[in-house]
């Protein structure tokens, strides 16, 4: 039975992708089979294993086009990783047919006190020029840089409030005085598990009854120097060759999978409990039925080479089937991480294969990191918002760059109808963070 007495809607879903702003643009590229993977357009990354990242079109979104007129300066002191929660949470309350503070008129929807947010966040890079423009005025006679010069004046030369650009828990403090959410907020910074982490956070929140309704998910934003450098060391990145296309590179359980590529993205959602929606007369477009996290035992203490037979992730997915009030016979499809990351598939194949069983090569498998890159701590959302429109689309996307999935219907395919009721979405971490969330249609 489940173990909350309130349930969990999903009234909006808010989605930023390499695809564009909106689910609507996500699902149709994915859909169509296409992939964002490209060379990167920002950064030289000739010294990596691979040029090629999954950025947001500058061209698809302007953060100043989410925010209200009066809160545009702000905009000036939001990295990247800010910019994209914004933008998610700006289409999930909009989807979500919510008048918030940022609507500047009008009577608001949730009483604010009512009203929780939290957002899984990753460890958001500076950027470079302008942090490298600061450094070189801390330079000694010789040219080598003198970390006193850098304490006396160098650092005098950041912008001002340089440091409030890359907090990661400045995603949920603009979200939340956007749209003037004053009930339980919480930044969770646990890598690629973030945003799923966060999305029970805020299902337990509502459940409890300490707030009504809460935007809640996660952004990232990988393709940077410091992005890349880190999934190069963790040995996340594939290594391409010249002149390869950038489009067949992301492999998940393929026999030639060789890694994935950074992406950038985030996804937020508008929960609520079922009663605060019907009231409202809302359109609850799925029930966040059952979620579950759990903790990956890791040799190497970081994460990096996570366990072979998956069952930090089994236990994070039944966690959530039992708070679902239900066993894996009722799960119609998966979303998993799905990063094309040798070591990273089986250990998730491994899971799959043993909370399914038999069926394991019957469930049909939703892969998104070929199109969009890895996002991070977005990945998650990102999945759950795709999870929502599957279910009310009754559609699969279609699948690229796999032949053979070993044993899992992940191989290629077209988009095709289906029929869905419930589908699990889960993901790992780099760190053994585990998360796993059951998301049904309305009985």
């Amino acid at each position: 039975m489940p173990r909350q007495p309130r349930r969990v809607v999903i009234t909006g879903t808010g989605t930023v992708t390499p695809f564009g702003q909106g689910i609507g643009a996500t699902w149709a590229a994915l859909c169509e089979g296409r992939s964002a993977v490209a060379p990167c357009r920002t950064f030289d990354f000739g010294g990596f294993p691979t040029p090629f990242v999954a950025q947001v079109p500058d061209e698809l979104f302007d953060a100043k086009a989410v925010v209200p007129k009066s809160y545009r300066k702000a905009t000036k002191v939001m990295s990247r990783d800010i910019e994209l929660a914004v933008g998610a949470a700006f289409e999930a309350v909009r989807e979500a047919g919510l008048v918030t503070k940022a609507h500047e008129q009008g009577s608001v929807t949730i009483p604010p006190a009512r009203f929780g947010c939290h957002i899984g966040a990753g460890l958001i890079a500076a950027e470079e020029n302008e942090l490298t423009s600061a450094l070189a005025t801390a330079r000694s006679a010789d040219g080598s840089f003198d970390f006193g010069a850098w304490g006396t004046e160098g650092m005098k030369n950041l912008t001002p409030l340089w440091m409030l650009k890359y907090l990661p828990n400045m995603l949920a403090c603009h979200v939340t005085i956007v749209h003037d959410c004053q009930g339980p907020s919480n930044t969770i910074t646990c890598g690629e598990a973030s945003s799923l982490l966060s999305l029970g956070e805020s299902m337990r929140v509502i459940g409890r009854g300490d707030a009504d309704a809460c935007i809640s998910g996660g952004a990232e934003s990988k393709t940077n120097l410091m992005g890349m450098m880190r999934q190069h060391y963790a040995r996340r990145l594939a290594a391409t060759a010249p002149g390869e296309d950038p489009a067949t590179v992301v492999r998940p359980f393929a026999a030639d999978a060789k890694g994935c590529v950074p992406g950038e993205g985030g996804g937020l959602l508008v929960l609520e409990a079922m009663e605060t929606a019907a009231a409202r007369g809302a359109t609850a477009l799925a029930e966040l039925a059952g979620f579950g996290a759990s903790q990956s035992f890791c040799a190497d203490t970081l994460g990096v080479e996570p366990e072979a037979d998956g069952q930090g992730i089994v236990d994070a997915i039944e966690a959530a089937l039992a708070d679902a009030g239900m066993d894996a016979g009722g799960i119609d499809a998966i979303i998993p991480f799905g990063t094309g990351v040798a070591m990273l598939d089986a250990a998730e194949r491994a899971a799959i294969t043993k909370v399914f069983g038999a069926r394991a090569a019957a469930v049909p498998v939703i892969t998104l990191c070929p199109g969009i890159g890895n996002c991070g701590a977005g990945a998650g959302a990102i999945a759950a918002s795709v999870a929502v429109r599957a279910l009310r689309e009754q559609r699969l996307p279609a699948r690229i760059n796999c032949a053979d999935a070993g044993g899992l219907d992940a191989a290629s395919a077209p988009a095709r109808d289906a029929t869905l009721r419930a589908v699990l979405v889960f993901t790992p971490s780099l760190g053994g963070q585990n998360a796993a969330a059951v998301i049904r249609s309305i009985a």
